[in-house]
């Protein structure tokens, strides 16, 4: 498959706190303004996103029932159940479908990281699409140029994937050789055996080589992005499958000496 490259390999626009209590007040206002993009996972955390909600609500649709979409429960949940929360009360009552289309759009065109994700989860609680048309339409997602968007869209469509691994691998076959860093990425990232922040893949735990046929095209990839995310998804098998994927990296050394082989190998025999 041919594609233009869409985004450069990624970059924060600015350096981030590394605590909370560092964030200046202004940033943290900006943020919950839905002004600015965080710059790292630290912000994400630092942000009343109940308060964002409501501020882009202000701009989109100032009927949406705030409290109705997030509900009375929404402070005691974790980071990615308020991510799940907010998708699904969107998607409940946004009204008609034109409607629904219309905020979803907003949403996912919006300058804060945020609010994208949460257009992310709006589209994972349609019910109806198959894991083709959900792979098509959390691609803009996936190549987004944040950091953190790139990793809510494949954490959101995973669930759907291993619902559907034979279909969905053999879809993302030509991701992984996308001329798009990130695209070549979401591929390897989202069929990992374990993965973080996810639940697991048991399928690809117990037959890792399932996988393999996706990783091959990337066992040399110039990214250091994409080769950080092969190495985890080979450690993760070899956790379980531990003769599966040293016999693989032992091909892959002598068929692909690179660099780039060499890097991905290390990073995936680590624990081995």
């Amino acid at each position: 498959m041919t594609a233009r490259k869409r985004t450069p390999e990624p970059t924060a626009p600015r350096k981030g706190a590394r605590r909370i209590s560092e964030i200046p007040k202004a940033v943290l206002a900006a943020l919950e303004k839905g002004e600015t993009e965080t710059a790292n996972l630290v912000e994400w955390l630092a942000v009343d996103t109940a308060k964002l909600l409501k501020n882009i609500l202000r701009e989109v649709d100032g009927r949406m029932p705030v409290r109705k979409i997030i509900g009375e429960d929404y402070e005691s949940l974790g980071v990615m159940k308020k991510l799940v929360r907010v998708g699904n009360g969107l998607f409940e009552y946004a009204g008609t479908p034109s409607a629904r289309k219309k905020i979803y759009r907003q949403f996912a065109e919006h300058r804060c990281d945020i609010v994208r994700y949460w257009a992310v989860y709006m589209d994972s609680a349609d019910a109806s699409p198959d894991i083709e048309a959900r792979l098509s339409r959390v691609r803009r997602f996936a190549a987004d140029p944040h950091f953190g968007v790139r990793e809510i869209a494949w954490i959101a469509v995973r669930p759907f994937l291993a619902d559907e691994l034979d279909t969905g691998i053999g879809l993302l076959m030509g991701w992984a050789v996308d001329a798009d860093p990130n695209i070549r990425r979401f591929a390897s990232e989202i069929t990992r055996p374990r993965g973080v922040w996810c639940c697991h893949i048991k399928e690809l735990k117990e037959n890792p080589e399932k996988g393999f046929q996706l990783l091959e095209p990337l066992r040399s990839d110039p990214s250091r992005y994409v080769g950080d995310s092969v190495g985890n998804w080979l450690n993760d098998a070899g956790k379980s499958a531990p003769e599966k994927v040293l016999k693989l990296c032992s091909r892959w050394r002598r068929e692909s000496p690179t660099p780039e082989t060499a890097y991905i190998v290390k990073r995936a025999l680590r624990n081995l």
